[in-house]
């Protein structure tokens, strides 16, 4: 074949013409770990022999694949708005009737099939506002800064998308935490953006030091533009609740630095630990007086897909902006509305989220049963995962403060270190590789999160049912015993 026919059949989409940035996105939660464990699932079902019957997949928040029941409210209320008819039915209780009527009656021709205004469905809006000022203690919010997205991730990706600009040494620098969840690396990656690792103090429990803030800054600044800094609370994947005066802190960094805050909060309701709280950013930074809540930009997330909703496949999320410049807010009111909409059964059932039933409602009391009865599960898992982890010799296991993951410390000799860097592999991927293959379980490798360089952490969550979960543990001591021995 002549060169100029190899030159006609070439691709116009290939590796060499294609976007250089998405070739540098890694997304951990869903890579080769995951990719190997499905494969095993095909293997198991057509009869291949392991040592193994199923394949434990923990390595995701996806709560209700492990098991975790759905709110029936929430579910009657999406099912009388997805058919109508239903609404005639009279095992539906009237609260969550009402609640349907009132979301169809916001629907363009009354069903949930019809677009919505780019920013959200107006009524669900002023919803939310009104669930913020109320977990802020009547501080005021309006529903022109709610932004409904899909997930809370969608909204993420919108912000740093307005942040990122300049080239070279002026390009967007984005400081994220080390630990980190892989959206942000990500998303960076894609928008060629500068990320700026700060790394979480583990000796004790996953803080967040201001000292280690202003040194990653002062680093920064020599190759770029330092623009945002994102927080994750509580922590993901590291399970930690930041205090009162940390979040103070943090403010007051953003401020003299005259950086834009993100604070990624979906996992507010997930607090475990004796003495542990959750802080809004919004609450604290008002708090602290028009010497803040004047001048600092914020933009804060929180999403269905968490807490004791598990609500992860309608994707349903919002942003709350703060401060935002009135001429950058039609541009993200512009940019929003070249996606249409968020998915709108999503934006149903955040407005049930925010708006669930009330003390007077015949559905309040199943209503709080379920919630207490899923958080009071999720606590006493998060308790018996770092107990057990902690047992094992070589693992060093944080206290699950919040959220439903550990990041535990594991020992890896330098035999194993050594094979692993012959394959190719991070030392605690060829360790995760090695546990799933021998036991079934899926966990992602902490390098897939961010560590210090010398250590080794894996990311499970804490979800699985109670029986699975101990298995889960059991199984992760007995093959880290053998791991050690074997590479001893």
């Amino acid at each position: 074949m002549s060169e100029n026919s190899l030159e006609q059949n070439q691709k116009v989409l290939n590796l060499d013409t294609m976007n250089p940035n998405i070739k540098r996105v890694e997304y951990a939660v869903r890579g080769p770990i995951v990719q190997r464990a499905v494969q095993i699932e095909r293997e198991l079902k057509m009869g291949v022999k392991k040592p193994f019957t199923e394949v434990i997949k923990a390595n995701i928040g996806d709560c209700h694949a492990m098991g975790q029941k759905p709110i029936t409210f929430f579910r009657q209320v999406l099912a009388l708005c997805s058919y109508p008819d239903l609404l005639e039915d009279s095992k539906f209780p009237e609260d969550a009737k009402t609640r349907a009527r009132r979301i169809l009656n916001s629907c363009g021709g009354g069903s949930l099939g019809a677009y919505s205004v780019s920013q959200g469905i107006e009524i669900i809006r002023h919803d939310v506002a009104c669930y913020i000022e109320q977990r802020d203690g009547g501080i005021s919010c309006d529903p022109d800064n709610i932004y409904l997205s899909s997930g809370a991730s969608d909204a993420i990706v919108m912000m740093l998308k307005l942040l990122v600009s300049g080239e070279g040494a002026s390009r967007t620098g984005v400081m994220i935490p080390i630990p980190q969840y892989p959206l942000y690396s990500a998303a960076l990656a894609e928008l060629g953006a500068v990320q700026i690792s700060y790394y979480l103090d583990e000796e004790n429990c996953w803080s967040l030091n201001i000292n280690e803030l202003k040194r990653a800054l002062q680093e920064a600044k020599q190759h770029c533009s330092p623009r945002a800094l994102c927080i994750i609370n509580p922590g993901n994947p590291t399970g930690q609740v930041q205090s009162r005066q940390c979040i103070e802190d943090v403010i007051q960094f953003a401020a003299a630095e005259n950086l834009f805050l993100m604070a990624d909060e979906v996992y507010q309701d997930n607090i475990y630990a004796d003495g542990c709280k959750f802080h809004a950013f919004k609450k604290v930074l008002f708090e602290m007086g028009p010497e803040y809540s004047k001048k600092v930009e914020l933009a804060s997330f929180h999403s269905t897909s968490k807490c004791y909703m598990g609500e992860c496949g309608f994707r349903g999320g919002y942003m709350e902006v703060v401060n935002l410049d009135p001429e950058v807010k039609v541009q993200l009111t512009k940019l929003v509305s070249v996606r249409l909409c968020p998915p709108v059964p999503g934006q149903a059932l955040l407005d049930v989220v925010v708006n669930p039933p009330r003390p007077d409602e015949p559905s309040y009391t199943t209503f709080i049963k379920e919630r207490s009865e899923t958080l009071a599960t999720l606590a006493y898992k998060a308790n018996i995962t770092q107990e057990m982890l902690n047992q094992v010799p070589g693992i060093k296991c944080n206290p699950v403060q919040g959220a439903m993951y550990t990041f535990p410390q594991i020992q890896i000799p330098p035999k194993a270190i050594l094979e692993a860097k012959e394959k190719g592999q991070f030392p605690d991927m060829f360790y995760c590789m090695k546990l799933l293959e021998e036991t079934g379980i899926c966990l992602v490798p902490g390098s897939g999160f961010g560590q210090r360089d010398g250590t080794y952490h894996f990311r499970m969550t804490i979800l699985p049912p109670e029986d699975k979960l101990k298995i889960v543990l059991a199984k992760i001591k007995e093959f880290h015993q053998h791991f050690i021995e074997q590479y001893s």
